[in-house]
């Protein structure tokens, strides 16, 4: 019999996973796997248990919100297992599993994970930490981690939106320099995104057209301090409409690597948790890094029918 091992946050969002967790177990066990639960405490907890949990596994599901799919994520890489991931999202805001059209039901997430197909996703490396769909600093960056778990449950993605205006009268550009593979950026910015999805921080959308979640590259989204207020609204014009191109304060490209000189004292988010900053980062792609189960005909994530196919016929053997 296959095993999952069930990796749970009982503090995520409204805490509403808990009161189905029976029900989450009865779907896998019917669905051919032998369940074993854990449970976080702490931050890290995540990371930790996968680590040491995820090779004698055949699924590693994790039940929560996109900080500790981060940890899982991570864990599992540094395993070095072939495990399948499954993610039932039971944070606030979701910003990964909406990227990947994951189901907000958490039934239909987790019928999903025994009923679905799997998919390779890229996975980002910040100087040797993990993240599973962005990393951001600037404008809205402390709110992903500044929100009380509180505001966050009784107002979900409006606490972010409530918070992040709260920072503007004291927003601070950052001086930064940015070098791909192509080119050198440079200059002040009130805020920047490294990002392998379609939404960062709740906040930022990018077209779904332009994103491919598994092309070894990353979608880099850089924002010049604006001079005065017609400038500042050239950029909101431009973020609403997903036309970067019509603003010159804002440098939109794909990345398979940055290198990145900044203030060590600037905070950085990766999936909406705090990270130190550092003089110097090297953030590369992990292409291919993970497998995650998605709901056949899943039309969010780029790849072929064929492929579904094949792979749907593969976890169904």
């Amino acid at each position: 019999m296959k095993k999952a091992l069930v990796i749970i946050n009982p503090c995520a969002g409204t805490k509403q996973a808990n009161r189905h967790l029976v029900q989450i177990a009865d779907i896998l066990c019917k669905g051919g796997y032998e369940t074993i639960v854990a449970t976080t405490a702490k931050s890290g907890d995540g990371t930790a248990i996968a680590k040491e949990r995820a090779k004698k596994a055949d699924l590693v599901v994790c039940i929560g919100g996109d900080g500790t799919f981060n940890e899982v994520v991570a864990g599992v890489i540094e395993s070095k297992s072939n495990a399948t991931i499954g993610y039932i999202p039971a944070g606030s805001t979701n910003d990964f599993a909406n990227s990947i059209g994951i189901s907000k039901n958490i039934i239909q997430a987790t019928k999903d994970i025994v009923q679905g197909v799997p998919r390779h996703l890229d996975v980002g490396c910040f100087d040797g930490r993990y993240f599973s769909y962005v990393a951001s600093f600037g404008a809205f960056t402390r709110v992903s981690y500044g929100v009380s778990q509180d505001l966050k449950n009784s107002l979900g993605h409006v606490a972010y939106i409530l918070e992040g205006i709260k920072d503007i009268p004291s927003l601070k550009p950052v001086r930064l320099r940015l070098k791909n593979e192509v080119g050198v950026y440079g200059g002040d910015y009130i805020f920047g995104a490294i990002c392998n999805s379609t939404s960062m921080g709740g906040v930022l959308q990018l077209d779904e057209s332009v994103v491919d979640m598994n092309d070894g590259k990353f979608e880099v989204l850089l924002i010049r301090s604006p001079g005065n207020i017609f400038e500042i609204n050239q950029v909101i014009m431009a973020l609403t409409s997903q036309k970067y191109e019509d603003c010159p304060l804002i440098s939109f490209f794909s990345s398979s690597k940055v290198e990145i000189q900044a203030d060590p004292d600037m905070p950085w988010t990766l999936d909406g948790e705090y990270q130190e900053g550092k003089e110097k980062i090297v953030v590369k792609n992990v292409q291919s890094a993970i497998k995650i189960m998605v709901a056949r005909g899943n039309k969010q994530l780029n790849g072929s029918a064929e492929t579904e196919r094949e792979e749907g016929t593969l976890q169904s053997n």
